[in-house]
């Protein structure tokens, strides 16, 4: 019996979780996942998997590889992003500056990027299993305002920035930039960039302030349903380039991610787990 059926029979014989009654998307759980046609399975929880094959031979594989845990492990971060009357997800608090920010001992991700790239969406997609709490998703760039904290029981606490560029708080760098520097249980911060379109002036920007801070820090490229693989391969090659040449602090690997068809949504909850230190991996790369 193969690894992947294996876990498809396990994850078909548990008894189903009970979640609220708003809209949960069909794919946001790996017991939904592992009943989809091995190859779509592959590309949902690895989006790298689906490029690769149009990848020249010369280019290296395994940047885009060094996280590669096993569908176990994604079960066992899986059930992080499922509250329970034991383990509460939910919004926090806001604050406009680092004399708001609430004094929490729990390790912390933030996310950062572009106004209108997409974070509030992954993040929702994030909480997915947790459909009560409230992520505030806006088609107008440049929605969120304040440092918005979520926390996820006693494991870690997931803060939401404002976005920067167009239509960015004034005070952006005032907010932010205090935060990654003195933060001191911010675990990871990912930084967002478009997939469709591909590092932007504003996103170098941001670059150079991770880098700056010396705080580790994950690219994570989203939107990669908007647009052919050609451009997108071409994006995230010029990225990946980047990440190579530029930085020092950056995690070599880019994460792929679509917050509508939920690629990689399970492998980012996984490595989101192991880097706040709430799970052990059995595997943390491809063999």
């Amino acid at each position: 019996m193969t690894l992947c059926l294996q876990v498809t029979l396990r994850l078909r014989s548990r008894a189903p979780v009970h979640l609220a009654s708003r809209h949960v998307h069909k794919l946001s759980s790996l017991r939904k996942a592992t009943s989809l046609p091995p190859k779509k399975m592959q590309s949902l929880l690895y989006p790298f998997s689906g490029l690769e094959a149009y990848l020249d031979r010369s280019v290296d594989r395994m940047p885009f590889q060094l996280f590669h845990p096993s569908v176990e492990d994604m079960m066992e971060a899986e059930k992080l992003f499922c509250s329970s009357p034991s383990h509460r997800i939910d919004y926090y608090v806001s604050a406009e500056r680092m004399d708001h920010v609430p004094a929490l001992k729990q390790p912390e991700v933030c996310f950062i990027g572009r106004s209108n790239v997409g974070k509030s969406s992954l993040i929702k997609a994030l909480f997915s299993l947790t459909p009560e709490v409230e992520v505030r998703v806006s088609k107008t760039p440049g929605h969120t305002k304040k440092m918005n904290f979520f926390k996820v029981g006693k494991a870690f606490t997931l803060v939401d920035m404002p976005g920067y560029g167009h239509r960015a708080p004034r005070d952006f760098v005032d907010m932010v930039e205090p935060y990654l520097y003195t933060r001191e249980n911010l675990a990871r911060t990912f930084l967002l960039v478009d997939g469709s379109v591909g590092l932007q002036k504003a996103d170098r920007i941001a670059l150079e302030m991770c880098e700056e801070t010396r705080c580790p820090y994950v690219m994570v490229v989203t939107k990669i349903d908007k647009c052919g693989q050609g451009a997108l391969l071409t994006n995230l090659l010029n990225l990946q380039d980047v990440i190579k040449t530029q930085t020092s602090s950056c995690f070599p690997q880019p994460f792929l991610i679509s917050s509508v068809n939920y690629w990689g949504i399970h492998l980012l909850r996984c490595f989101i787990a192991h880097v706040t230190g709430s799970i052990s991996l059995k595997e943390t790369s491809k063999s």
